[in-house]
């Protein structure tokens, strides 16, 4: 790296902070997290997109594919699931938290069931969303530490203290509208490095040539995940599809963009822009994958600069040692832009769920400007817990990607499945629901640590699976008279209608099937 390269990094970590001080002036709590729902479908849109495809998709993703033993195009598995999900957040729950004009997705809960419940579906997210950024920005500082050579604890101070400062100041239009720009930064970055693989390894033909056969694998049908083989088609559709659905329609970091559409119909827009456009940016990452593994694998000198058991440093060691300076910069501006993207939402989304659970325990009622210098030095206190909690992340497991989404599996069935009964029944009660995920989440915990063999992806269905059994018992068992339908259940109901028509049914149903055709196309 050169001067050229520092001075790209520095004008972009300053662009960032100018952005925060402009997007500074928020009037009252929904200002400041929802951006007072004035933001359209678009930024929202690339800002889903650029926190799920973070840093560690960045990075991970084509390790994965092109260098972690077992890997391969078997990743593409993990897409299948996404149309599915879609179609039924669109059909079921987005729509009715939008409408009801809530900051937090727990917020419902409350209304739905009780406080108990409220409190104890956000202490899950605020424990798994922590952990999870925890995992991610530990994976990102090791990375900028041999691709910069800074300090471990310098690298996580640096993404930490602007990432806190400019989403503090701007709120949610600095989160939404920094993550648009760093979703485009991504994918440009992605692009660059794809080409320069392909440049370097001399051409496809010889790319063709130096392919390993297996990497293409994409579909594993033969792998049903009860035997310790993982990645088959069956957990990967069936657990995806409740991953996917509780991710972004009940993990507050991500459904706070739905809250923060200006209607149901910028919101259903969004939802479909992810959907279609979030499968060729993973392609593009999977290709990437292949072309700089199979360069790797067939370039003793490259391959030698890699640590052993450390496939994530793939990438950033192809960036400094095989770009041209000023590209090199901008590359690792899109790794950092990756990074905060993740960070940013977290700490919003975070101090959304803390300061909105705070004054529900306490009773209290705040002034605007009381609510927004409560949401900064909370959003301030997370993260700092975050960054804290990064220095430990590398012993929570190997591979970065698996384990944040294993950790995510040990929740997202339970949860999701509370949202759904909250929509779908009137006989289960607060009480019902809350033994309910205590239940859905001891029972992934038993499966991660004493059932061998049964592949995580499967911790989602099984969640999901328990939790409404043991609610639906519970509330046949100790039932009461039935109590009103709550009015955002009613208001739903009566509106449902208008959110999904058989146009959009097969817009999403025809694109899982595309996705799964280009897959056996791939594998064939």
């Amino acid at each position: 790296m050169n001067i050229w390269d520092f001075l790209t990094i520095g004008l972009y970590l300053a662009g960032l902070l100018i952005m925060g001080v402009i997007l500074r002036h928020q009037a009252d709590k929904k200002d400041y997290f929802l951006a007072g729902r004035s933001l359209g479908w678009k930024p929202l849109s690339l800002s889903i997109m650029a926190t799920q495809l973070s840093a560690i998709s960045f990075v991970s993703a084509p390790a994965f594919v092109g260098l972690r033993e077992g890997g391969g195009l078997v990743w593409l598995s993990y897409e299948l699931a996404l149309p599915l999900a879609m179609l039924f957040l669109l059909w079921k729950i987005l729509p009715s938290l939008h409408r009801a004009g809530v900051v937090s997705v727990y917020d419902y809960l409350e209304q739905r069931f009780n406080l108990h419940t409220r409190v104890l579906l956000s202490f899950v997210f605020q424990i798994s969303r922590s952990f999870a950024t925890a995992i991610m920005i530990y994976a990102v500082s090791v990375i900028l530490q041999g691709a910069i050579g800074l300090a471990f604890w310098q690298s996580i101070v640096a993404i930490g203290l602007i990432t806190v400062v400019y989403s503090l100041q701007g709120g949610m239009k600095a989160v939404v509208y920094g993550d648009a720009l760093q979703m485009v930064l991504i994918v440009l970055g992605t692009i660059v490095c794809l080409a320069y693989g392909l440049y370097h390894i001399g051409g496809l033909e010889q790319f063709w040539s130096w392919l390993e056969p297996g990497r293409m694998q994409t579909l594993r049908f033969d792998a049903y995940g009860f035997d310790g083989q993982g990645f088959g088609f069956w957990p990967m559709l069936f657990g995806g599809i409740i991953l996917y659905a509780s991710y972004y329609g009940c993990d507050q970091s991500e459904a706070q963009r739905a809250l923060s559409a200006k209607n149901t119909i910028d919101l259903k827009k969004m939802i479909f822009a992810a959907s279609i456009l979030r499968f060729p940016i993973t392609l593009l990452y999977c290709g990437a994958g292949l072309i700089i593994g199979t360069f790797a694998l067939n370039t003793p000198e490259f391959l030698d600069k890699i640590p052993e058991g450390k496939p994530d440093w793939m990438m950033p060691v192809f960036i400094v040692n095989y770009m041209p300076n000023g590209v090199i910069g901008l590359l690792i501006v899109a790794i950092l832009a990756a990074a905060m993207s993740s960070l940013s939402s977290a700490i919003n989304s975070l101090s959304a769920v803390s300061v909105e659970d705070y004054c529900r325990l306490t009773k209290q009622s705040l002034s605007n400007s009381q609510y927004l210098l409560r949401a900064r030095f909370v959003g301030i206190a997370w993260g700092l817990v975050t960054l804290l909690l990064s220095f430990f992340a590398g012993d929570i497991a190997p591979t970065v990607i698996e384990a944040i989404n294993k950790v995510g599996s040990l929740f997202y069935g339970p949860i999701l499945a509370c949202f759904f009964l909250g929509l779908s029944t009137q006989s289960v009660m607060g009480k019902h629901v809350n033994l309910g995920l205590i239940a859905g989440v001891l029972t992934n915990m038993v499966f991660w640590l004493f059932v061998d063999g049964v592949f995580w992806f499967w911790w989602n269905v099984i969640g999901f699976v328990v939790t409404t059994t043991v609610s639906l018992a519970l509330s046949r068992l100790l039932a009461t008279k039935a109590l009103p339908e709550p009015q955002i259940v009613n208001e739903y109901s009566a509106k449902s209608g208008n959110d999904l028509n058989r146009i959009d049914i097969a817009i999403l149903l025809a694109w899982f099937i595309v996705i799964l055709s280009v897959c056996i196309l791939l594998g064939g």
